[in-house]
């Protein structure tokens, strides 16, 4: 059997996708850890206290801003604008002041680091970017 939701293959009896949290069944998601249901768009379980699975698409969409993130930042790092597409203000801020403040001095070391930090982005792959940049909020490097 496999999942309606992210195709995952799955034991015949399973209650819940361990991938997505989708029931192979009717019905909307469960929990992967006790199998009750949760609400829509849950992210813990309210019954065993659990981080739920995110549903396939979800995650293709926080996967969506890698290769943004990733091209920003080797083009336009001194600008901080790779950390606005995270959603990371506060380091978009500290960047773009950087540059504008410095009138330019500033901006070669900041465009240095959009450089590491876009290529970082581009070489790691979805799960891992996911993992660490959208669920961790790991901000710099």
């Amino acid at each position: 059997m496999f999942c309606r939701n992210c195709g995952t293959q799955l034991d015949d009896k399973a209650i819940a996708c361990t991938k997505c949290g989708v029931s192979p069944r009717n019905g909307g998601a469960f929990c992967q850890n006790c199998g009750r249901p949760t609400a829509p768009g849950a992210a813990v379980c309210t019954s065993c206290g659990v981080a739920l699975a995110q549903p396939a698409a979800a995650f293709k969409a926080q996967a969506g801003n890698k290769i943004a993130a990733g091209i920003c930042g080797i083009l336009l790092g001194s600008l901080g604008i790779h950390k606005f597409i995270l959603g990371y203000t506060t380091p978009g801020l500290i960047m773009l002041l950087v540059t504008v403040l410095t009138c330019g001095i500033g901006a070669p070391v900041m465009a240095l680091i959009g450089i590491i930090e876009g290529i970082i982005y581009l070489t790691k792959s979805d799960e891992e970017f996911v993992k660490t940049y959208v669920e961790n909020q790991k901000h710099w490097f």
